[in-house]
């Protein structure tokens, strides 16, 4: 991933809780650089306090403009709206592990973005239908007319959710491991040992007709590029 360094660039406001508090080069306010990272993954965790108490949820993210969307059933989702509900929302691309030649120096390397929040509910029927498509057609391209149409119950017991991408920060880690200067001349390997999750050949289920036309939307693609 390229960074560009160009003054001119649109960047999000550094708040309390985005400002990084340690290892704060490693931080990214750009949204070219934000934006990237959430389209490169779409799972994403939903932190958010429930009656006085921490919780977390994992569900899929997508971004439209400078909101993320993410969806969940409708009784889940209630208590995540209203002033007093703010959200946290966590994407993170693991890209390898980091060896070096003393234990504390071991590390990471990945791509992450947090936003913080209070999320929007998007009520209108309509609208929900379209971000659905929007959704579904962002990961298979050309699926949503294949597919059997969506009952009006399905709508409604589904709800949608966004944030907008203000108040937000990336943090990345790259590169080989930094040793103490007198660590270097220690007799054991030091690297990256690189990971990667690729998507696979398709599995049908017993239902599917072997005439049907197998899909190809993302094979050999893989996740975090």
């Amino acid at each position: 991933m390229q960074h560009c360094e160009n003054t001119t660039m649109t960047t999000v406001n550094t708040t309390i809780r985005t400002k990084l508090s340690r290892l704060p080069e490693r931080g990214r306010f750009d949204t070219e650089t934000i934006h990237a990272i959430l389209d490169a993954m779409p799972m994403c965790h939903v932190a958010y306090m429930r009656e006085g108490k921490p919780a977390i949820v994992p569900t899929l993210q997508w971004r439209e403009g400078d909101r993320v969307f993410w969806h969940g059933s409708t009784g889940a989702a209630s208590h995540l709206t209203g002033q007093e509900n703010d959200v946290c929302l966590n994407v993170c691309v693991f890209d390898g592990l980091v060896l070096a030649r003393s234990a504390f120096h071991h590390s990471a390397n990945y791509r992450s973005v947090t936003i913080f929040g209070t999320p929007e509910a998007v009520i209108e029927h309509d609208e929900k239908t379209q971000l659905m498509k929007n959704f579904v057609e962002g990961l298979f391209p050309g699926r949503w007319d294949q597919l059997r149409p969506l009952k009006d119950k399905e709508v409604r017991a589904t709800s949608i959710l966004s944030l907008p991408i203000t108040e937000a920060s990336a943090k990345i880690r790259t590169g080989l491991p930094v040793d103490e200067d007198e660590d270097y001349a220690y007799n054991v390997w030091a690297g990256v040992l690189p990971i990667s999750s690729q998507f696979d050949e398709p599995e049908a289920d017993e239902f599917t007709a072997a005439d049907v036309e197998r899909p190809d939307y993302l094979v050999g693609r893989t996740i975090g590029e």
